[in-house]
């Protein structure tokens, strides 16, 4: 028997178009015109306002010569030009490269130039750090000031304001005939070296804003408070997730504990990000101030497993955690924590562990696999240690003309995150160590997060990092970095008696220092500086 002619249904433009996180703003603006999109101090933006003003932005870069495919970089804080431009930049076919803020100015002289950028928007409380990046360029890029409120903007450049004015009336956005086209350029910290250009597409940019709003139980009725920078993955998506339900954006410009919680409680705010320290300054600020919260807001917790007491902190004050894991190249959340229904009759250290693994794979990945140096699958059984490895929707194009790093991160069609990790038998991913981080004592392997995880048990360590020291005995040994809560008393000795107490002897660090842990623009440790110090 002959098959059907499926061939002939082929797609056509009442089936198909090109999958965009741009589209969202559109959606919106038809849907919710006079809802308030972004709130930014003062400023409120509808999303009539937040599409008319990104759509000028596009019409304003266009004129200024910006064609489809240049690159325009962005230096700035939380703000809503920020958000504005997520939008404005593709709308006129180019592509978005939001730089760290806290990078000095080699560095962002660069990226600016790995990627070519072509026009650099800036934040004034950057100037310094940007014309001293230009500076050190053979071709820098234009410069256009976003409006200042404390400082006038320096005499180089175009207003952000006027270059809104600048399009022609009749400018039609920009919108993608092939979905795998660049959508942003985000860089790597590049703590070891050069930072690499990771390529994000139009189609990965959807269906991430679709996969995290998902999992986040995001609706038209969220506010979501930003205090994860937008240059970080995407926000992690929620540039375009928030947006894509119709939510409302409530722009931070820094961390302020103080003033997180005045906006939380004065907006609503039901969802906020952030990597660990964030929570915990979060955690000892309102601990100390004897605050609470209102209303329960939804944590989405990344860059490293939050331990058990960190989550029970964290609920008693009102947060709702959310583990997230992922990485620069996977347009941040590839994996989460899913609660199970039976998790709710646990007791509380029991859901802690449960909650403190990196769960499974988020919905626009295929699959996030532990494998073992041939590449099969470990045991399901909590105890073999392999590589997460992932494939999905939300994984890069590749690093931007570094084809040798592309090929090795794509070895053997998974993406390889260079995380060690355990896969429960439940199929739930529990990270370990990074393959780097793993400390070899004696022949003995030990997790540096494991101790870390104790560390954090005690009642007067705000912050810990653990990283192999060279020992001429065994090879390796513990070294434990502490930042102690205000005004607590605590020595050295203690803790290395306390790790003994709760691990076995040999993983017990062997030297305890206490300083303020060094950390990139997200909040992750720097564990490279302090081997570095050792």
């Amino acid at each position: 028997m002959s098959q059907p002619d499926w061939a002939q249904l082929a797609p056509n433009a009442a089936n198909h178009a090109p999958l965009s996180p741009v589209s969202f703003l559109k959606r919106a603006a038809r849907i919710y015109p006079d809802k308030t999109a972004i709130i930014d101090g003062d400023t409120r933006l509808s999303y009539r306002d937040f599409e008319q003003r990104a759509v000028a932005l596009a019409a304003g870069l266009a004129a200024l010569g910006i064609v489809a495919g240049d690159t325009v970089a962005v230096l700035s804080r939380n703000r809503h030009e920020m958000l504005e431009a997520r939008y404005g930049v593709p709308m006129a076919g180019a592509v978005m490269n939001p730089i760290n803020v806290r990078l000095d100015s080699r560095t962002i002289a660069f990226i600016l130039g790995h990627g070519q950028a072509r026009l650099l928007i800036v934040d004034p409380a950057f100037a310094d750090t940007a014309q001293a990046a230009c500076a050190q360029m053979p071709e820098p890029p234009i410069i256009v000031w976003m409006r200042a409120s404390d400082t006038s903007l320096p005499d180089t450049g175009h207003a952000y304001e006027d270059l809104l004015g600048k399009g022609r009336a009749d400018f039609a956005p920009v919108t993608p005939d092939d979905e795998w086209a660049p959508l942003t350029l985000s860089y790597t910290s590049g703590t070891t070296g050069d930072p690499k250009g990771v390529v994000y597409h139009h189609r990965g940019g959807y269906l991430a804003a679709m996969s995290n709003a998902m999992a986040f139980e995001m609706s038209a009725s969220s506010v979501y408070l930003w205090t994860l920078p937008m240059f970080h993955c995407d926000g992690w998506g929620y540039v375009w997730s928030v947006t894509a339900v119709g939510a409302t954006h409530v722009c931070l410009p820094g961390i302020d504990a103080a003033r997180i919680y005045d906006e939380i409680e004065a907006h609503g705010v039901t969802h906020l990000c952030g990597a660990p320290i964030v929570l915990n300054t979060l955690i000892g600020a309102f601990d100390a101030a004897g605050r609470t919260l209102s209303r329960t807001a939804t944590f989405a917790l990344g860059g490293a497993a939050p331990p058990a007491a960190v989550i029970r902190k964290a609920g008693a004050i009102g947060f709702d955690i959310t583990h997230l894991y992922g990485l620069t190249e996977t347009y941040g959340p590839a994996a989460l924590c899913v609660r199970q229904p039976e998790w709710a009759d646990l007791d509380t250290d029991t859901l802690a562990a449960r909650m403190a693994r990196q769960g499974v794979a988020n919905y626009a990945i295929e699959d996030v696999a532990v494998l073992d140096i041939d590449g099969a699958p470990v045991a399901r059984d909590g105890a073999a240690i392999g590589e997460i490895c992932i494939r999905g929707h939300t994984v890069m194009a590749g690093y931007l003309d570094n084809p040798a790093k592309t090929d090795e991160a794509f070895a053997d069609g998974w993406f390889h995150t260079g995380d060690l990790a355990v896969c429960h038998a439940d199929g739930y991913v529990e990270i370990k160590d990074r393959a780097k981080d793993i400390i070899i004592s004696g022949g003995e392997n030990i997790s540096s997060l494991e101790i870390e995880s104790v560390l954090y048990d005690h009642p007067e360590i705000g912050e810990a990092a653990v990283v192999a020291a060279p020992d001429d005995t065994w090879g390796e040994v513990p070294y434990a970095f502490v930042t102690p809560r205000p005004g607590a008393a605590l020595e050295a000795e203690t803790l290395i008696d306390y790790c003994r107490q709760h691990l076995a002897r040999f993983k017990a660090p062997k030297r305890v220092v206490f300083c303020e842990l060094p950390k990139t623009a997200t909040g992750k440790i720097r564990k490279n500086v302090l081997r570095e110090s050792l």
